[in-house]
């Protein structure tokens, strides 16, 4: 069994929560709890008969913590991440990995600098069709892929990001790609490979904030096809995510969890996957299930027993963060910007 500290009680805190808690007690279970409202982790930890604490450092020292979920705003990961390594326990980030793509390589290099596992919060990849359109890709059955397109047509209100100070700044929360879309552009980059160039442009059209609520992007895969890319919180009333891939041999065009377009050779479309929860995130963060978490953190759970990497590593969490910079340095300096590949070790 391993022993898990959350470092964060918001919302999202909860989606682990109840993912780990669907593990069940023999693989998984919370042990304490920290945030730095004491009130707050005082009355989740009481809901589950854990240890909890106001200083996330004393958390980091308790010996009955192995693993530990940071989901705290996205512009204090880095820290308590580099703390949690430092510490010597294995570490689950929420998206995105680290608000820089330099601190999200860091956290990369420490990890392995320590034997320990590295993940980040890309649940979409679990979910049952995103699964089998990556199985039909790796088996070439769609040709040589020309075009993979993702767009993230969310509407977020005003009220939203006025919620906390935090929210809508560049520093601590990021804009629509790195906050609402950086799980389709994980997607993007899990379906097409690696990405060899980027042109941008970002806006902020109808809030007041810092960061963007509107960005576009054309970008060059190392293996030659092209790809598009689009987030908003803009976009009213709101729209299921969307993925399009565009092959030699035939198209899957995806929104949400629902199949749009299916001509694969030899392939029929796979029947609804009725067990599947429903897409969500739309219009309201919340409501989106916690499955997926679950099955993320099962599978980390097995990494580190049997010591191989997790499916979506740190390395990947780096890849998207990276990507998207390239974006906004693209839409500041009105240039193509490269992706340029670096080592872990």
């Amino acid at each position: 069994m391993l022993r898990f500290g959350i470092i964060g009680c918001g919302t999202i805190a909860d989606f682990h929560i109840e993912a780990i808690r669907g593990l069940g007690g023999a693989t998984a279970a919370v042990t304490a709890i920290s945030s730095r409202n004491a009130s707050k982790a005082q009355a989740v930890a009481e809901r589950l008969g854990c240890a909890w604490t106001a200083d996330y450092m004393e958390l980091l020292a308790r010996e009955d913590v192995d693993i530990v979920c940071v989901t705290t705003s996205s512009g204090s990961h880095y820290r308590i991440g580099c703390d949690a390594l430092a510490a010597g326990k294995h570490l689950v980030i929420e998206k995105p990995v680290a608000m820089r793509a330099h601190e999200a390589l860091a956290l990369c290099r420490l990890a392995a600098e320590r034997s320990l596992t590295l993940s980040v919060i890309s649940q979409r990849r679990f979910e049952p069709l995103h699964r089998e359109v990556k199985r039909i890709l790796a088996e070439g059955k769609l040709g040589k892929l020309l075009l993979a397109e993702v767009e993230v047509p969310f509407f977020r209100s005003q009220s939203y990001y006025d919620s906390a100070p935090w929210r809508g700044t560049i520093a601590e929360d990021g804009g629509a790609l790195m906050n609402q879309g950086i799980h389709s552009i994980d997607l993007l980059l899990w379906l097409a490979g690696e990405a060899r160039t980027v042109y941008g442009r970002t806006v902020t059209a109808t809030h007041a904030m810092e960061a963007e609520d509107l960005g576009v992007a054309l970008v060059q895969f190392k293996n030659g096809a092209l790809g598009t890319m689009m987030a908003s919180t803009s976009i009213n009333p709101g729209f299921p995510a969307g993925i399009r891939l565009y092959g030699s041999e035939g198209t899957i065009k995806l929104a949400g969890s629902d199949i749009v377009h299916w001509s694969v050779p030899g392939y029929e479309a796979p029947p609804a996957f009725g067990s599947a929860p429903a897409y969500g995130g739309v219009s309201d963060p919340r409501s989106i299930s916690h499955l997926y978490h679950q099955l993320q953190l099962q599978n980390v759970i097995e990494a580190i027993a049997s010591g191989s990497p997790p499916e979506v590593t740190g390395e990947d969490g780096f890849r998207a963060v990276q990507l998207i910079e390239a974006v906004y340095e693209s839409s500041a300096t009105g240039k193509e910007i490269a992706i340029e590949p670096h080592s872990i070790l």
